[in-house]
């Protein structure tokens, strides 16, 4: 079972919630106001290049993906889309005051160069942001028997492309890209209520369409079964730890 288009749109929507106040911090302290120009690398169906769009003069996207371009041209209109590879990214040297990336780098299969790309089109003194990367090599889930949940979601990535443990990695990609290290923090892990019923879902229908063919439909129900009831017990913890960056490209 692959995902639709819009599956995904509602799964970027719930990632950038995920990431907000982090997110909004980091962008002002980057100076995201007075920016001219920001590019969205891995933009999806423009989730976060929309968001930016009413802030800095100038915001471009760019996503490997066709589909989720065409969505995002309809869907968050204002951004000058291009579809584009991250480790060629198609623009001049010293171009943008601010690049970023948001849950692409487990993706990609060069971290360094893609690194390395981002900082050689941002201009001398801008930033680069690698807002969200998770780690599944420190998930940790509960009631135990939603441990397996988490291994068989990691092993599914991996088969996928995905650098599982990418997220820890992200202050050395900095330095080997040749960025200043400015910041690299792990998001907060503090939650107070289960998750909305329409997240909830959404967050099952990725797991199913990550895990088909691993796992059973009956063991996946009885796998969702037990996670509803942990979560309106309140027992439930599911974290994944998801790290951020924040480098500058030196000004000489």
């Amino acid at each position: 079972m692959s995902l639709s288009v819009s599956a995904w749109h509602r799964r970027y929507q719930q990632q950038a919630g995920w990431t907000f106040t982090i997110r909004q911090s980091l962008f002002a302290r980057a100076g995201l106001e007075n920016a001219r120009r920001v590019l969205d690398v891995g933009c999806g169906t423009g989730v976060l290049s929309a968001e930016v769009a009413g802030k800095a003069q100038a915001v471009y996207g760019l996503d490997l993906a066709l589909e989720p371009l065409q969505f995002a041209r309809h869907a968050a209109p204002g951004p000058a889309y291009t579809r584009g590879d991250a480790h060629w990214l198609p623009y001049r040297n010293d171009c943008f005051d601010i690049v970023f990336c948001h849950f692409l780098l487990l993706w990609v299969a060069d971290l360094v160069r893609a690194a390395a790309e981002m900082k050689r089109v941002t201009r001398p003194g801008g930033s680069v942001l690698l807002l969200a990367e998770p780690d599944y090599g420190g998930r940790i889930d509960y009631p135990s028997e939603l441990a397996r949940l988490g291994s068989l979601q990691a092993e599914a990535l991996a088969r996928q492309g995905a650098s599982i443990n990418t997220g820890r990695r992200l202050g050395e990609i900095l330095g080997r890209a040749g960025l200043q290290p400015l910041e690299t923090g792990l998001l907060g892990g503090q939650w107070t209520s289960p998750p909305s019923p329409e997240d909830w879902e959404n967050e099952w229908t990725v797991l199913r369409a990550d895990l088909q063919g691993m796992v059973t439909s009956a063991e996946l129900d009885r796998l969702q079964e037990i996670d509803r009831q942990a979560w309106q017990a309140g027992s439930r913890v599911l974290f994944v730890p998801t790290f951020y960056a924040w480098g500058r490209k030196p000004a000489n």
